[in-house]
């Protein structure tokens, strides 16, 4: 069994693998000040409900973008699942020829993405991850990493405007009846959702544009499902395409 885990600036997610099928998937906050150990109980203990012993690990693979968190989870990974974690980095084999200028810099959620994207529906693909950050990735027919654009996520934005203004409230990101919103929290929600709506199609459209072809457009992360079903440029969307990827980047390096 594979233990794949996807540490981002909100959430960490985490699946169990049983061959090409997960099998089980987790959402835990994430805590900076958490120990090793802390997080060692908390997995355990998710994957025991799920009647699922955490002694079945065999391989454990980590992609971060929470360079505080990265020994700790490997501390962790150690200690409990008696495993040391292949670690997701520009180094590491993804079937995709990485055309950044600073390929040190693309997040490891970023190559996650496209490696999964790539070796499941191949190119021209781009994907859009609706997380704390939105990201725009563009995957050539080649297995070409070009790059794309990172926009504020949703919630960040949402957030920002909460703690940036003196009288507007916190309000539950979902998609209004309407756009003319009527009260405070319709009209910030509807300038949110269907703001993101319009930022995306403006982005792929322009990004299918510059590379000079249509491109199968993949949504994942948190969020997808609230505006895919809006934006006329997704195709489809793949909730579990990070953690896919982290098993197929597993497979491609475990003999490596």
């Amino acid at each position: 069994m594979l233990l794949v885990i996807d540490i981002g600036n909100s959430d960490i997610v985490f699946g169990r693998f049983e061959g090409e099928a997960l099998c089980g998937q987790w959402r835990i906050r994430t805590d900076l000040d958490k120990t090793a150990d802390e997080y060692g109980v908390l997995m355990t203990q998710l994957l025991f409900y799920a009647a699922s012993s955490p002694s079945r690990i065999r391989g454990v693979i980590i992609s971060s973008v929470v360079p505080a968190l990265t020994s700790v989870f490997q501390e962790m990974s150690y200690k409990y699942f008696q495993s040391m974690p292949m670690l997701v980095t520009e180094a590491i084999k993804t079937g995709l020829t990485i055309r950044y200028d600073h390929p040190e810099e693309v997040g490891s959620d970023r190559i996650v993405n496209a490696a999964a994207a790539y070796a499941l529906y191949g190119g021209s693909v781009i994907i859009v991850d609706l997380g704390t950050a939105t990201t725009f990735c563009v995957v050539t027919e080649k297995g070409e990493y070009l790059g794309g654009a990172i926009a504020p996520g949703m919630a960040l934005s949402a957030e920002t405007l909460f703690r940036q203004t003196a009288k507007l409230p916190r309000v539950e990101l979902k998609k209004p009846g309407c756009i003319i919103g009527n009260d405070t929290t319709t009209s910030m929600q509807s300038g949110i959702v269907f703001g993101y709506i319009g930022l995306i199609n403006e982005i792929v459209t322009r990004l299918q544009d510059e590379i000079g072809t249509k491109c199968q457009v993949i949504a994942t992360g948190g969020l997808a499902d609230l505006i895919a079903s809006e934006c006329h440029t997704i195709s489809l969307v793949r909730p579990s395409l990070t953690l896919e990827g982290l098993m197929i980047i597993y497979e491609m390096n475990r003999d490596v």
